[in-house]
């Protein structure tokens, strides 16, 4: 039962083969290059890998604008490639996940082509047409400064067609069965190439009803259900894991009350919270969004993370909240994007603080659920403001000191390799980490390796720890008589933290520290007492089979 629930315990690391590596010197990164990594990633720690798009493409949106389903962009290899790199990843233990974007196709997809052309075609119904543009069509743009509208008119097609997006990526008709029967298709076609799950691309918008009359979408839950048993019928244990930003109200009708629908989805909630808590050090709001998030099925499972491919997306704070996080980590209006998110990746965003990225990683790593790695987060990878929306924190990985980060021979890589200044690949870069013991990237696979042997994460239960401080989080692991207790300090200053075991237990819990020799044995009162450094944090595995404190939770 275990195996067939793997995402429990995963660690996911998440890439772009185009910024990955190159290995022919096109200035592209392709799959060729990505097998040369793949024994830096096994000995990193990450046991799964999610591929953004890489798909053909006109990439005009970073490959999200897919025009064709069932191949590899020539720029990145062939499907041969594709396939001996899953029999690779396999060799090594590690599974691979792909991006799975099917709200949307690429206005050069040969389906939308024909659809424009041949108002007879299948095709036509498998996309949102209206002959007249709607008078809501300004609404619900999911790019505010940059999208001024969700329906353009097609001059080959004579009518206006419906994109929740870039007016390059025309909707599709998820509600026709005919195009559901194709999502299906999809997802068997790359699971039969060794694929163990997808990361599904705007859920909300693939499952809701579409057209010119609609004024609110209904979502179609049942579709969820659906991609699961198909899954489960071609392979046991493949999986969805959903971009779902949605309120904590509505989780469950993505899980499923019994988990017959997905399996993980993003904790969009805890993440815009915590952002908020290392920008205040105020934990109430992130301590309310993880108990508002806790029901769930015992089969599911949250993916919890940091920073995306996206930007750090805040729409869910309240208007005092977003202006506190964009004064500590996007006072700029070039760090900001579409009026509700920072732009910039997280190293830049702490200034920098050694002290601040292991604290925020530790935590990531310790909150509940699944913890999901950018690549480049490993060394501390900073950002290139200059280049255009979120393609700012997209740039090429930096593997050393040879020009472009030792990333391609070309002259002209994909995108800029960022060079010069604190984060250029000069500084930063896997090469030189890699002989510094004491360098971030040994740090990180360090706390990943304890983070793999720490199961109570992934199955137990938690418990968010009543404590004096408002700027120390403590939360508490409960899994099969084993239980671990994890505290961090949002403070600048240091902090001693002093709690009492439970009552009724004659004898006093030792706290074995897991990360260090810095243990803590009860005095004979039964009181703990941990000194708390600045952005201090501690792993505590509980000796005995006490409960350290009552199960009361905030």
């Amino acid at each position: 039962m275990l195996n067939d629930l793997w995402y429990k315990n995963a660690i996911v690391y998440c890439l772009s083969v185009a910024t990955f590596m190159d290995s022919n010197g096109d200035g592209v990164g392709d799959f060729q290059g990505l097998m040369r990594r793949l024994d830096y990633l096994q000995g990193l720690g990450v046991t799964t890998l999610w591929l953004m798009p890489f798909q053909p493409s006109p990439c005009r949106d970073n490959g999200y604008d897919i025009a064709d389903y069932y191949n590899v962009d020539p720029r990145y290899g062939t499907l041969g490639d594709f396939s001996e790199f899953t029999h690779a990843c396999r060799q090594r233990g590690l599974r691979v996940m792909i991006d799975l974007v099917v709200n949307h196709t690429s206005d050069q997809h040969a389906w939308f082509q024909e659809a424009r052309r041949d108002p007879e075609s299948k095709y036509r119904d498998w996309y949102v047409w209206a002959k007249r543009k709607p008078a809501n069509a300004a609404d619900g743009v999911v790019f505010p400064g940059v999208q001024k509208s969700t329906w353009t008119y097609d001059e080959a097609a004579g009518a206006w067609y419906f994109h929740r997006f870039y007016d390059f990526q025309p909707d599709l008709d998820t509600a026709n069965p005919h195009v559901q029967a194709e999502l299906l298709k999809i997802m068997g076609f790359w699971i039969q190439l060794g694929v163990s799950g997808f990361r599904m691309d705007a859920v909300p918008f693939v499952i809701a009803t579409k057209g010119a009359d609609v004024k609110r979408p209904a979502r179609q839950y049942d579709m969820l259900r659906t991609f699961r048993e198909f899954l489960q019928f071609r392979k046991g244990d493949a999986i969805i894991l959903a971009e779902a930003n949605v309120l904590p109200d509505a989780d469950l009708q993505y899980f499923g009350d019994v988990g017959e629908r997905l399996q993980m989805m993003f904790n969009f909630q805890v993440n815009q919270n915590t952002f908020y808590t290392l920008a205040s050090a105020d934990t109430a709001p992130l301590k309310k969004a993880l108990l508002a998030t806790r029901p769930r099925p015992a089969t599911a499972q949250w993916g919890v993370f940091l920073r995306n491919h996206d930007e750090l997306d805040l729409g869910r704070l309240t208007p005092a909240q977003r202006k506190t996080v964009f004064a500590a980590f996007g006072p700029k209006p070039d760090m900001q994007l579409y009026g509700r998110g920072v732009r910039r990746r997280l190293a830049p965003m702490l200034g920098g603080d050694r002290r601040r990225l292991e604290q925020a990683y530790s935590l990531m790593l310790t909150l509940p659920g699944t913890p999901v790695f950018r690549y480049g987060d490993e060394i501390g990878m900073g950002d290139d403001l200059d280049l255009p929306e979120r393609e700012c924190a997209r740039t090429p990985m930096q593997w050393s000191t040879e020009p472009h980060g030792g990333f391609t021979l070309h002259d002209k890589p994909v995108a800029p390799v960022i060079a010069g200044g604190e984060y250029g690949f000069e500084r930063v870069n896997v090469a030189s980490q890699r002989r510094d013991p004491n360098s971030f990237l040994n740090w990180t696979e360090r706390v990943i390796r304890m983070r793999r042997e720490m199961p109570e994460i992934s199955w137990g239960d938690f418990a968010v720890l009543r404590l004096p401080q408002n700027d120390v989080l403590g939360l508490r692991y409960d899994w099969r008589d084993n239980a671990v207790l994890c505290l961090h300090n949002f403070s600048g200053a240091a902090r001693t933290v002093r709690f009492r075991t439970a009552p009724g237990k004659a004898a006093s819990p030792s706290l074995v520290n897991l990360l260090s020799d810095d243990h803590s044995q009860a005095d004979a009162g039964c009181w703990h007492t941990v000194v708390l450094e600045p952005y201090g944090y501690r792993w505590y595995r509980v000796g005995g089979l006490d409960y350290l404190l009552k199960r009361s939770e905030v």
